[in-house]
């Protein structure tokens, strides 16, 4: 297994920065790896993304020099399993409420004693011809990063049980469906979502690193200011930025 770059970043104390991909696109995931993002984090909770597209777009974020992620549709064992089958440097599991889902997802990603995954000779392990599986096995639990999104009011009440779960490595703030759990669908940056942001912040205090969205150069900026080490743009708000400055430029 390769080493994992980003959780070597991490672990130094270093701020990344990666992209949300969330279309079926190795070429686009090769072009956000090439920018210089530390990461591509291939969404396949929403949109049209399958584990076959998913494959490609790992092997042309290795390729472009990045690490890949990515994020689950469900924290179910099988599916977890399949996705870190193809290699990815590391896993998003979306909506995790409790100390339990939490464990869940630790027990799907790690091999045994961490967990409980199911072992072959896929790509993750080199196809099992590169290495034993047995030492394979050793490197998967220590290089592949586990991340678990809060994102409902549920979540954060039970946020200190989770946080004493072993081999979570970074919790990740969905503002968006934070927003919706609070009542305020659409509206991440209204001032009790973001007040709630800070709570969050301030109960992890430093146990855990933290990630969230910053899809603006003033976003990533108050983010990092407020302590989130990880920070995650999209591909479609950069294009739709980018667009908008060249189209007023154009009087459009």
């Amino acid at each position: 297994m390769r080493e994992n770059m980003l959780k070597r970043k991490l672990a130094a104390g270093e701020a990344v920065i990666g992209c949300f991909v969330p279309y079926p696109s190795a070429e686009l995931a090769e072009l956000v790896a090439r920018l210089g993002f530390d990461f591509v984090l291939i969404d396949c909770e929403h949109g049209p993304t399958s584990i076959e597209s998913a494959y490609h777009m790992v092997l042309a974020s290795e390729a472009g020099g990045a690490t890949p992620l990515i994020r689950v549709p469900q924290n179910v064992q099988q599916v977890i399993l399949r996705y870190l089958d193809i290699g990815p440097g590391g896993i998003m599991v979306p909506q995790v409420n409790s100390a339990d889902e939490a464990r869940a997802v630790v027990r799907a990603a790690k091999y045994h004693p961490e967990g409980r995954r199911g072992v072959a000779g896929v790509r993750a392990a080199g196809f099992g011809v590169e290495a034993p599986l047995s030492e394979y096995v050793r490197q998967a639990n220590a290089e592949t990063l586990v991340i678990v999104q809060i994102e409902s009011v549920e979540a954060v009440e039970r946020l200190p049980a989770i946080l004493d779960v072993p081999g979570i490595d970074l919790l990740f703030v969905g503002p968006n469906d934070l927003a919706q759990s609070m009542g305020y669908p659409g509206q991440p940056l209204h001032p009790e979502v973001q007040a709630m942001v800070d709570r969050i912040v301030a109960m992890v205090d430093g146990r855990l690193p933290l990630g969230t969205t910053a899809p603006t150069p003033e976003q990533v900026e108050r983010q990092l200011a407020r302590g989130f080490r990880l920070l995650a743009a999209n591909t479609t708000s950069l294009l739709a930025a980018a667009a908008r400055t060249l189209l007023q430029a154009a009087g459009r």
